[in-house]
Formats: C-alpha cells, structure tokens, sequence
C-alpha cells in the first residue's frame, strides 16, 4: 500500500525567545516551482527581517533543500530540514522569519529555536495520511443499487458520483488491498451481473 505523510493547512506560528521573534510558515506544495514561489511570498512579506530561513522536501524527484540565510551554517535550515524528515512529511515547505532581538542565543539556542518554529507550523497545519487508491466505476440496475451502494463503503471505499439514468452508475475510490475483497463480495451480492472496471489511481486523505 502506497502511502505518505504532508499538511493539510497553509499557515503560521510563532513565539519569543530572549527578545527574538520566530515566525514559522507552513504550505503544501507538490513542485518545487510552488515551494520557491512560496518562499519568495514570505521574504517579501517580510523584507525587513533578520532572516528568512526556510527547508522543503518533496516527493517528485525526492528534493530537500534548505537555506540558513545569513544564520551561522548549521543552526536553522538543517535543523528545520530535521523536523520535516523526522515527522515523515513530504510535499511541505516551511519558512521562519526571524525578527533579531539584540540578544545572542548561541548555537545550540538556533538550533532549538528553528526546530520549535518548524514543529509548531507543522502540528498547527494538520499532518495527514495520503494514500493511494484506484478510481473505480460500476454500473447496476436500480433494484441492485442499495445494496451495492452500502457495500463500497463498508469494504472502505468511498463513493465519489452517482448518474442515474436506465442504470445507476457509481463512481468511487477504494484502497488496492480493498478492491479484491470488494470485487468477490459484489460477485456474491449480485450473482456475478456487476463487475468493476478501473479508470486510475490517485491520492486521497485517509
């Protein structure tokens, strides 16, 4: 089963540490041209702060890149990098504005700041299971539709359209694993008169 992890919200936390304002910013992105556009909305938006640090991972290509922008080398991209790849999230980009408040907080201090900015973003904009499914279509007669129509969401499917015409269509998405089960349940149900022809696959929220 193909699954990964990402956000569900574009948006933003923040906090004070020792005078320093941290402000981190959260988006979904599935291209790297949205995570640069995305980075370039927040430097302009604050073009007057100290830093403007950012990290993103992507599933297309596997990209992760980060910048500590201006921040000594180590203490703010990697380590906001770090919270993306220990919370299993891809197709996310994160940027932290930092507001300098004239006290020095080390590098351990950086380090520590950067990591809570990008951690707080991240559980603010709802980490969620995407999984693969396939895109599904069936065609029965009206008296079957009840019937059939109970039984996709109790294999875990998940309708998606109906038309009724002479016939009812049903168009839904279900997880691989789930369509076999589905299909020797539908064959039961309707004495084999039904049957199940797939259109493609796509990622659906769990």
């Amino acid at each position: 089963m193909i699954e990964y992890k990402t956000v569900s919200l574009e948006t933003y936390d923040e906090f004070t540490e020792k005078r320093s304002r941290f402000i981190g910013y959260v988006k979904p992105v599935v291209t790297e041209d949205q995570a640069i556009a995305f980075i370039q909305q927040i430097k302009s938006k604050h073009w007057d702060a100290t830093h403007n640090v950012y990290a993103y991972c992507l599933r297309d290509g596997q990209v992760q890149r980060y910048s500590d922008d201006g921040e000594p080398q180590g203490t703010a991209g990697i380590p906001t990098l770090n919270v993306l790849l220990k919370s299993d999230v891809t197709d996310v980009a994160v940027v932290t504005t930092r507001y300098f408040g004239g006290i020095l907080l080390g590098g351990g201090g950086l380090v520590r700041a950067y990591s809570h900015a990008a951690s707080i973003a991240l559980e603010k904009a709802q980490i969620l299971t995407m999984r693969e499914c396939v895109l599904a279509k069936l065609v029965c007669d009206y008296n079957q539709y009840g019937r059939v129509s109970a039984l996709i969401p109790e294999c875990s499917g998940t309708i998606d359209d109906t038309v009724f015409t002479d016939f009812v269509e049903i168009q839904f998405h279900m997880a691989e694993p789930d369509l076999a089960f589905f299909q020797k349940q539908l064959a039961d149900v309707t004495c084999g008169q039904v049957t199940v022809s797939g259109t493609g696959k796509k990622f659906f929220a769990v």
